[in-house]
């Protein structure tokens, strides 16, 4: 299996300048965050990249993207449906291809030196399936994300055949429905906002999208549990952590992570230091 296209969502009302926010990555040099995304995604392998966007938002994403401009195609959300309709607008550029798709709110840092997306898209190319990238997150946290809940995969330690998605379940719901074994206690495995997805999700995708009530959004993780109950479908516990800039707090933790795993850790120790000290 050879993973070539990659899709990027950045359409939602609040997300869809995220992208164009810039930091300083782990060389010392300015980027936008799309251009951290990018390179990411590049680097990972990937030759053709659609990104879903809102109406009017092209020039900016492409001045964004800097020398990856011209791998580019965007599709405009239009009478928006939500994070799964945005994806189905990228169902003719994907064809039957499996994809990877990242969110774009999202920022990621590897602790190893195989990116996020490559590790990804390793595990899938072994195993030719759906593979949804996860991270052990706290309960208290689990409202924010999708959560799987499945078994883990024989011989493998971070691997999980998944059985169940949950999209933002309480803290009740996950501890009936989502506990995972090996897991430590108080901890579930969430979605990294990164996957790499057969063309059977644009089926699920649009089914879920023609039941719904005209005035309802779609989700994925909805179709990612049937995705789980249709074919093989695993969840890769990720080397490394996602950094959500959407959040509070959300870009400047970004920043602070990749400083202090680059050129400049001992500029910004120095200066943590002496900010601690003075307030």
């Amino acid at each position: 299996m050879r993973i070539r296209k990659a899709v990027i969502t950045a359409a939602g009302d609040y997300h869809a300048r995220l992208p164009l926010q810039t930091l300083v990555d782990r060389k010392g040099d300015v980027r936008t965050a799309l251009r951290l995304t990018l390179d990411e995604i590049v680097d990972s392998g990937i030759d053709e990249i659609a990104i879903i966007i809102r109406p009017g938002q092209q020039e900016p994403y492409l001045t964004a993207a800097g020398p990856h401009s011209s791998r580019l195609t965007f599709f405009e959300q239009s009478a928006p449906r939500g994070y799964g309709d945005a994806i189905l607008r990228a169902r003719e550029f994907v064809g039957d291809e499996t994809f990877l798709h990242l969110v774009s709110d999202h920022l990621y840092l590897s602790r190893t030196d195989r990116l996020c997306a490559q590790q990804l898209i390793d595990a899938a190319s072994r195993h030719e399936c759906s593979v949804s990238a996860i991270q052990p997150t706290r309960e208290n946290e689990v409202i924010y994300f999708g959560t799987v809940g499945g078994t883990p995969v024989a011989q493998s330690d971070n691997l999980y055949e998944v059985s169940t998605v949950i999209e933002k379940p309480t803290p009740t719901v996950a501890e009936q429905r989502l506990i995972v074994a090996g897991q430590r206690a108080g901890y579930y495995l969430c979605l990294f906002g990164m996957h790499v997805l057969t063309p059977a999700i644009f089926t699920l995708l649009q089914k879920s999208l023609e039941a719904a009530p005209v005035d309802q959004n779609i989700d994925l993780s909805a179709s990612l549990n049937q995705l789980a109950q249709r074919e093989r479908y695993l969840a890769l516990e990720i080397d490394g952590s996602r950094y959500n800039i959407s959040y509070k707090y959300g870009l400047l933790l970004a920043q602070l992570a990749f400083s202090l795993s680059g050129v400049d850790r001992d500029l910004i120790l120095t200066e943590m230091v002496n900010l601690l000290a003075t307030h």
